[in-house]
């Protein structure tokens, strides 16, 4: 077997002065992992500068090569070139969106505009298009492997679709509208940020927090003296931060003000708003919708997804939309009558007729009253369980009992934040699958959410060697406190799971080109891999092997294990309802099939009005703090988790079927027909490989309660 390893040498490129650039010079460590701690932020541009040079010199060499076009010499070669350029892009990017400041993002702005115009003009490129239209119109008689037929072809229809074919002021115009686009999502995205570290409430008197654990009290503490506030407890629109507060605190008032705060970021008419950002982009993703033949955003954005047109994915959301909304409407219906409870009592006062209604500020509170009055368990009783590190080993030992592989602390590997942990991931066999690092806890310098980077991928060169990935798992967990270590609810265990699932589809990966390795795939089938992960987090013979008490170590009993399952039903009326409207709202606006002046506010409105929304739950995202939709790529796409989550349902129902959910069989299937594959086949023929037979809905419906 071949020796794996995370980067050959690259040609370098040496800068004129003492200091050497580490991302122009080969890492020190074995594994290739960036030298994060010895970049500094002069190091980017004159990085980006030289990485893109030796791009345009690569696609130089292909464009003037005088042999016939073939697969080696122009499809494979375009695949090989730019490893430079997509390192630069791996470290920096991760930087900017965990660890960045004003500076960097300043120069973000500057090496984006760098990045959109280095993609236009490869994709522009007219003599690069003409022989690899020649190779793909060729592709049938030139002997190709499965896997060379998929990326001659995912070539050809990146190229058409990036505007190969369009006519010269076509050309000029998408040019314009790429810059524009990746400025608007850079801003929106530091908007955002901006106003969640703006909004900050201090609290001077305790009384005003009654009924708030004692671990988010001493969390907020913590906040506050950092922040110079010693005494007082200081409250965010991070969601570690205000959640606690919906689900425990009576001061009714209170939990209005917070959540407010967060759903209010990016609305508020002053520097950092984005209402306008969201007009410019909608007007300009139509326009570039247009200039391609399509009627709106979503049917070019979707033309290569699995539900392949806006209308496809909308009729999908409103399957699942009724019963969701009909199961929200009976749980609002529950928790109204808690608040009559409480008025009657004499705990809510009623000034206005409004104040007698179940609020949105209401939900998640009476929400934690019915689940501890109906399942006798309550988030602050499962807590203690659920450490983090506890938890993430428990993912580790899944992946182990599933595919065999083991991911184990290393040290030594350069990282970009202290809170950042490493870790060595092989397979059963003890060959290289990649290096691990986590990074869990929110920072002033850090977006909102949890997300898995890719910092370096995974491909096959040459030579035959396994380049192997380096991939990141962020999260905004609660950090640990003086007290007690960083512990998690049960929707932070979900998180995690999820995430490292994400990651094992990066690790497992087992692709020639990169083009098509890891998650390099439809967009409503990535997130298929990290949800069908999630299953197990809830399997009590799994729970035992992460849930233990941080104080005794005592293992979850069987009693809480059982609760937590009971009540794993429980809710998902308001879960499905907030996740799918903003499902809906994203396609609301993508399926615009003219944009000039959109009063985001009452078009979101409108948007909730036509799906009938009941008032008393606000969506998952609003529109001026939407981050997936107007700056991470899944514009058109947010639909995707409901459609992945048919296709996980499902997917851990074969496990079902077996009677052992870690049944070895089912396990090394999935990993050999979905997990290492990326992106080589389409992702309905990988399912099927992998399933037999196309996905049944009617297990989501299942599992969420709701069929």
């Amino acid at each position: 077997m071949k020796k794996t390893i995370v980067l050959a040498s690259i040609a370098m490129t040496m800068l004129a002065c003492n200091h050497q650039n580490p991302l122009l010079t080969a890492p020190a460590n074995e594994y290739g992992v960036p030298e994060f701690s010895q970049i500094q932020l002069k190091d980017y541009k004159p990085a980006f500068e030289a990485a893109i040079k030796e791009y345009a010199d690569e696609i130089d060499a292909i464009v003037n090569n005088e042999e016939a076009p073939t697969f080696q010499n122009t499809v494979a070669a375009l695949d090989r070139s730019g490893l430079l350029l997509e390192r630069c892009e791996g470290v920096f990017f991760n930087v900017l969106e965990t660890d960045g400041n004003d500076e960097m993002n300043a120069l973000a702005e500057e090496i984006q505009g760098m990045v959109t115009e280095v993609s236009d003009n490869v994709m522009l490129n007219d003599a690069l298009f003409a022989r690899i239209k020649a190779v793909y119109e060729g592709r049938e008689a030139a002997g190709l492997t499965g896997e060379q037929l998929r990326l001659t072809e995912e070539t050809y229809r990146a190229f058409v679709q990036n505007g190969a074919e369009l006519a010269p002021e076509q050309k000029e115009r998408l040019k314009e509208i790429n810059q524009e686009l990746a400025a608007l999502s850079l801003k929106f995205g530091q908007n955002v940020v901006a106003e969640t570290n703006a909004c900050q409430r201090f609290v001077t008197d305790k009384a005003e927090l009654e009924g708030l654990p004692e671990s988010a009290l001493a969390a907020a503490a913590e906040e506050a003296e950092a922040a110079g506030h010693r005494g007082e407890w200081l409250f965010t629109p991070k969601r570690t931060s205000f959640t606690p507060v919906l689900q425990y605190c009576t001061n009714r008032a209170f939990r209005k003000t917070l959540l407010m705060d967060y759903t209010t970021r990016g609305n508020h008419d002053n520097e950092n708003d984005n209402k306008s950002v969201i007009n410019q982009t909608m007007r300009l993703r139509t326009e570039k919708a247009h200039l391609f033949g399509f009627e709106c955003a979503a049917d070019y954005i979707l033309q290569d997804a699995m539900a392949h047109d806006g209308k496809t994915a909308y009729d999908f959301l409103y399957t699942v939309w009724e019963p969701s909304l009909a199961a929200a409407k009976r749980e609002a219906a529950a928790l109204q009558e808690l608040l009559d409870a409480d008025i009657k009592a004499g705990k809510v006062v009623v000034n206005e007729p409004e104040d007698a209604k179940l609020q949105p500020w209401d939900w998640w509170f009476y929400a934690e009253q019915l689940r501890a009055s109906k399942y006798a368990v309550n988030e602050e009783e499962l807590k203690p369980y659920f450490e983090l590190k506890n938890v993430r080993q428990g993912a580790f030992n899944l992946a182990n009992r599933l595919y065999g592989i083991s991911i184990t602390p290393i040290d030594g590997i350069p990282v970009y934040n202290k809170d950042c942990e490493t870790f060595k991931v092989t397979d059963e066999n003890g060959e290289l699958l990649g290096i691990f690092i986590t990074d869990y806890f929110p920072r002033a310098t850090k977006r909102p959410g949890a997300w898995m980077n890719n910092v370096i991928s995974q491909y096959i060169d040459d030579n035959g060697v396994n380049h192997r990935p380096v991939i990141v798992n962020v999260g905004n967990f609660n950090k640990p406190t003086a007290d007690q270590p960083a512990l998690l609810s049960m929707d932070d265990v979900e998180t995690l799971f999820h995430e490292f699932g994400h990651a094992l589809h990066g690790f497992l990966s087992q692709c020639t080109y990169k083009t098509l390795s890891g998650t390099s795939v439809p967009r409503d089938f990535v997130e298929l891999p990290s949800q069908v992960n999630e299953n197990w987090c809830y399997a009590p013979e799994v729970m035992k092997t992460y849930a233990f008490h941080y104080a005794t170590g005592e293992v979850i009993p069987d009693s809480l294990i059982e609760k937590i399952n009971a009540a794993s039903k429980f809710n998902q009326g308001f879960v499905e309802t907030e996740l799918l409207s903003a499902s809906i709202l994203d396609l609301d606006y993508h399926l615009l099939t003219e944009v000039d002046t959109i009063d985001v506010n009452a078009f979101e409105a409108a948007s909730m009005a036509k799906m009938q929304m009941i008032p008393e739950i606000i969506t998952r995202y609003r529109s001026t703090f939407y981050n997936h939709i107007f700056t991470t790529g899944y514009e058109a796409g947010y639909y995707s988790y409901t459609w992945s989550a048919v296709l996980d349902a499902d997917a851990f129902h074969a496990f079902v079927e077996t009677g052992d959910i870690f049944d070895k069989e089912t396990a090394m299937r999935f990993r050999n027909e979905v997990l290492s594959k990326g992106n080589t086949a389409d992702a309905a023929v990988l399912y099927n490989n992998f399933r037999g037979k196309p996905a049944n809905p009617d297990y989501l419906l299942e599992r969420k309660g709701l069929k």
